[in-house]
């Protein structure tokens, strides 16, 4: 019997022993997945200067919304998913041209802004930005940085850029060798900023790469009402090659019915009504690729704007995937080819390089999306139920079972923080 109790005794010790080591393996594996950026960080101890802002108004909402649209016509593949973050390419390239002069500039500004300046493009974004919620079940969460290679025989970066980004976009600026560790810290950024969905930007560094404008975003948030088990079945999704393919369809009664005369659709808010996805079903007899090219900002916004009222059943596949994109050629067909010009770029507001002209080689942009039970980005059961105590009214009906565009919207302005295209089940 005491035999027995010691070896009960040392079996116990043993456990806590395994229990402890196990823990303390977990807290190093996730230390190491979001490991320390070694980089110099020249924002450490300098604070943004406040800033004049331009409140958002229908101006910057008109351009942003027709950005968004053209951007997503020039970027979507009519062949396989796509998902784009205007918002972010955006982001991105305003910082980029407050670097820019003269034509490059002005290509830059026509793109962007339309009508607005770069400069009023700063106020507006920083504006719009810091008026975007984020809270529990319903977080977007922004981040910018500019890494820039830290050899002052080959590159000298103007003050007044650098500061500019950071007083309108809060960017962390890091000087850095541009080596191997480099390579690791922004990568180890951009998946810190996106909660992990998006493990890394670059393979490599060029010896040519004098610096990176980044920014990161994560959208994660639940649906206002969470779909039941008994909500979810096996069906068929018609992708845009022909083929059937299974699909676990989620059903749920909507209350916002959309209709543009060539597609139909829903809204379905998340949770804290502070953003909502907004999917589009284009009529029998109007293919995906022929409706996309009908798409324009104002004709989303009125869309959106002209919904009704009124009782929708609704089937939505759950789905997930990557999308990467190289937009140059996007870019420059929208009309600031300049920027992309080894001998025609002017971004001298940004700085000088003893290498030759600096230019922009590159505007990578990767997305991911995963839409289940829960929400957008999580795993679970959700289940949105409708109930009218008013009149009787007629029940629209919307399946999304053959390729489909959708948005994450801001409730707010209604303008698309991402847009995509589902055009098949398989990844």
């Amino acid at each position: 019997m005491k035999a027995l109790k010691k070896w009960k005794r040392y079996l116990c010790v043993l456990l806590n022993f395994i229990l402890i080591l196990s823990a303390a393996i977990n807290m190093t594996a996730c230390s190491a997945s979001f490991s320390q950026i070694k980089a110099r960080n020249l924002m450490k101890g300098i604070s943004s200067k406040n800033v004049n802002v331009q409140k958002t108004d229908d101006r910057f909402i008109d351009n942003m919304a027709d950005f968004s649209l053209e951007l997503f016509k020039k970027t979507v593949d009519e062949k396989e998913n796509a998902l784009i973050s205007p918002l972010s390419v955006m982001l991105a390239l305003t910082m980029t041209a407050n670097g820019a002069d003269n034509e490059t500039l002005s290509q830059m500004e026509t793109v962007l802004g339309n009508n607005i300046s770069i400069e009023e493009l700063n106020k507006y974004l920083h504006s719009y930005v810091n008026s975007l919620p984020s809270e529990e079940k319903s977080k977007l969460n922004i981040a910018n940085s500019i890494w820039f290679r830290d050899d002052k025989n080959r590159l000298s970066v103007e003050q007044d850029f650098l500061q500019k980004n950071a007083d309108y976009y809060n960017a962390s600026i890091y000087k850095s060798a541009f080596d191997s560790q480099t390579l690791q810290d922004i990568n180890s950024w951009v998946k810190k900023n996106t909660d992990g969905l998006i493990d890394k930007i670059l393979d490599q560094i060029d010896r040519d790469t004098v610096m990176y404008l980044i920014n990161a975003m994560v959208f994660d948030a639940e649906w206002k009402t969470i779909y039941n088990k008994s909500d979810i079945y096996q069906g068929e999704f018609f992708a845009v090659d022909g083929t059937k393919q299974p699909a676990d369809f989620m059903n749920s009664d909507e209350h916002i019915y959309l209709d543009d005369g060539n597609a139909t659709g829903f809204i379905k808010p998340y949770a804290n009504d502070h953003y909502s996805f907004a999917a589009l079903v284009p009529n029998e007899g109007v293919s995906i690729g022929d409706y996309i090219k009908t798409l324009t900002g104002k004709g989303f916004l009125n869309t959106i704007r002209d919904a009704e009222n009124t009782a929708v059943r609704s089937a939505m596949p759950k789905f997930s995937y990557d999308y990467t994109i190289e937009m140059s050629n996007a870019l420059e067909d929208l009309g600031m080819p300049d920027a992309f010009l080894p001998d025609k770029a002017n971004f001298n507001r940004l700085g000088k390089s003893a290498d030759g002209n600096i230019y922009i080689g590159e505007v990578l942009h990767k997305t991911h999306i995963s839409v289940d039970e829960r929400g957008t980005k999580a795993g679970a059961v959700t289940k949105v139920e409708m109930k009218a105590g008013s009149a009787a009214v007629e029940t629209k009906y919307v399946r999304l079972d053959r390729p489909f565009v959708y948005a994450i919207i801001d409730n707010s302005t209604n303008l698309p923080v991402f847009i995509g295209t589902v055009m098949s089940m398989e990844k």
